[in-house]
């Protein structure tokens, strides 16, 4: 049976569902997973729509044509991580993203490629589906064309929560290899960059994530059915706790900066944490998620998949996505080095 799969990644919604379901796959067969990212080489001609963003937001241009390919492959390996699956990542620059592919497996010596049977083509993106044809044309190695279409609201409103959860787990990873690597180079992790981690922390699952889940998952889930009352009520209080926890964290980490607390009082404080959100997320994909695609009605799940989907909170500017996708593209690609 498969032991080594290679899994190519791009940033379309299909992407993170295939991402989902080869971690699955490779799970119940006790296989290992590479994932893979290409993508073309913008600065060796920029033009069209790479030029204009490059010209009118460099910022932005940084995120979506260097550093994307390091935030897509440390989310993925954060869904593995979860589940418990080995993997690695990689990515190439090329304008042929099948042969990037297949080259990649042969080099890994995957014995599979888990692919997407179509995909979108986003401005900012790379069309992973028309590539599908030519790797199973060119490809050494057996491939396996998972089955996909446009996801309902369920499956959609589901994919963004997990999506999220990796996004926070990715970030806390990066935290942990930050302050190994310091410990084991004797050297001063860098301060900057863990205060733009707890700041991640602070604004996005603290102040965006958990108040939807309360105010529209656990909500409905509560007036649907009463089965679910006792875990909902130990997941709110942990998302007080989280609370309690991310100020124990900011008074250690700035401690540490003062030099009033050593290398491992943050460590341990940092793994703490880390390892009550990975129970905390891990109670909610493993209890309540099943939950609620048993009891919840398609008009619950609309309004769910609207709200995740959407930034309705009134305390935030419209960028304030951008502006998170920017903090975690730089916490990751600094703290995480590539095939770290």
């Amino acid at each position: 049976m498969y032991r080594h799969l290679l899994v190519p990644i791009d940033g379309t919604d299909l992407s993170t569902a295939t991402i989902s379901q080869a971690v699955e796959f490779a799970r119940a067969l006790g296989a290992r997973i590479t994932f893979f990212h290409a993508q073309p080489d913008f600065s060796a001609s920029l033009s069209g729509d790479a030029e204009v963003v490059r010209l009118t937001a460099p910022a932005d241009f940084v995120y979506a044509y260097q550093g994307r390919a390091r935030e897509l492959l440390t989310k993925a390996e954060s869904a593995a991580r979860a589940h418990g699956v080995p993997c690695a990542s990689s990515s190439a620059v090329s304008d042929n993203p099948y042969s990037a592919i297949v080259a990649m497996a042969r080099e890994s010596r995957c014995d599979l490629i888990y692919m997407a049977s179509h995909g979108r083509k986003s401005t900012l993106g790379m069309l992973l589906g028309s590539q599908t044809l030519k790797v199973l044309l060119h490809s050494e190695i057996p491939v396996l064309v998972a089955a996909t279409t446009n996801p309902p609201a369920p499956i959609q409103a589901i994919g963004i929560i997990r999506e999220e959860h990796r996004s926070l787990a990715a970030v806390l990873h990066a935290w942990q290899h930050l302050l190994k690597r310091a410990s084991e180079d004797n050297t001063t992790a860098d301060p900057d960059l863990m205060r733009a981690m707890l700041r991640y922390i602070q604004a996005f699952p603290l102040a965006l994530h958990h108040p939807k889940e309360d105010e529209y998952l656990f909500r409905l889930l509560r007036e649907r059915t009463h089965t679910m009352n006792a875990e909902l009520d130990e997941l709110e209080r942990q998302h007080t706790r989280d609370h309690q926890l991310v100020a124990e964290l900011s008074d250690t980490l700035e401690r540490h900066i003062a030099g009033q607390a050593a290398l491992a009082d943050l460590d341990r404080t940092v793994s703490s944490y880390a390892q009550f959100i990975w129970e905390h997320m891990g109670r909610e994909e493993g209890v309540i998620l099943p939950a609620a695609q048993r009891y919840l009605t398609d008009a619950d799940w609309n309004e769910i998949n609207a709200a995740f989907s959407e930034n309705r909170d009134p305390r935030f500017s419209g960028d304030t996505d951008a502006e998170f996708k920017r903090l975690f593209s730089r916490i990751v690609n600094i703290a995480l080095p590539a095939n770290h």
